[in-house]
């Protein structure tokens, strides 16, 4: 053992010995900077009492962050049987602490898995999976108490991104109605082994006690998806793939030659609310 934990072979060591060579089909780019991992660690804290879920450990760089961080355990959801290998040396320095679960984060059901235990969600997520994986969990509101994420910068620029602004689409919409959303800090390809082609950020999500305005999450996801899958069109155009689109306009009370970026959250709640009643859904 050394002072602040147990001794552990370098990142790069536990790379080479297990060959665990990045594969671009699983998204794969480790971080390798200890420093970084501590201080995306950090911003989840306070970690005391806290299982945290983390999808895609790899070799295990911020796993062991999280543990150094004092959380009471770690369960990882890793898809590479290479890494789940590597990973075994960690589980023995901190003896009941750290769970490993062969399998697709897209396919596990987080609550069953968590058995109700207070939760954080802290990853360096796949990034050819990432947004999926966030939707998925946006779906099931309060499932964790916070989610620190690391993300393309660019997908982290939509998720805080305000109305009337380049970046501002259904990603900012859904995530923003449900959770409090802060950009914290980019991190340079050079920090990844091998280096993307793109620089990253880390995020931190707040989940909302309830969501700002009430709405359907799926109806508003249709709604968003309409009004952003042509941005250039009115929204009298571009929503009538949902049906009536002056109905539900004027049921919103928007203008029809607004634009989906013009919308703000309030906006796009009212009209999911329109759409629910055009088809005698009732909202919750």
């Amino acid at each position: 053992m050394t002072e602040g934990g147990p001794a552990l072979p370098p990142l790069r060591e536990v790379i080479a010995r297990h060959r665990l060579r990045a594969t671009k089909a699983l998204g794969q780019n480790f971080l390798l900077d200890l420093n970084l991992t501590a201080r995306i660690a950090a911003a989840a804290a306070p970690l005391a009492g806290i299982t945290v879920l983390e999808i895609g450990p790899g070799p295990g760089g911020l796993t062991r962050a999280l543990l150094a961080g004092d959380a009471r355990r770690v369960v990882a959801i890793e898809r590479d049987r290479r890494a789940v290998a590597a990973l075994a040396d960690l589980a023995a320095a901190y003896p009941g602490r750290l769970r490993v679960i062969e399998g697709d984060a897209l396919e596990i059901d987080e609550a069953e898995l968590l058995g109700g235990e207070p939760a954080k969600l802290v990853a360096n997520l796949p990034y050819n999976i990432a947004t999926a994986l966030l939707i998925k969990w946006l779906h099931r509101p309060n499932l964790f108490q916070s989610y620190v994420l690391m993300f393309q910068k660019e997908v982290a620029e939509r998720l805080v991104a305000a109305p009337g602004t380049k970046a501002y689409g259904r990603l900012s919409v859904v995530t923003q109605w449900q959770t409090e959303a802060k950009r914290l800090f980019d991190v340079p390809a050079r920090a990844f082994t091998p280096s993307p082609k793109v620089t990253s950020s880390v995020v931190r999500l707040v989940p909302r006690p309830k969501p700002l305005f009430a709405a359907d999450m799926r109806l508003l996801e249709r709604v968003t998806a309409a009004a952003f899958g042509q941005r250039r069109k009115m929204l009298r155009q571009s929503l009538k793939a949902l049906g009536p689109a002056e109905v539900l306009l004027r049921a919103a009370g928007i203008d029809g030659t607004a634009r989906g970026e013009d919308l703000a959250i309030a906006d796009f709640c009212a009209l999911a609310r329109a759409l629910a009643a055009e088809r005698d859904i009732i909202a919750p």
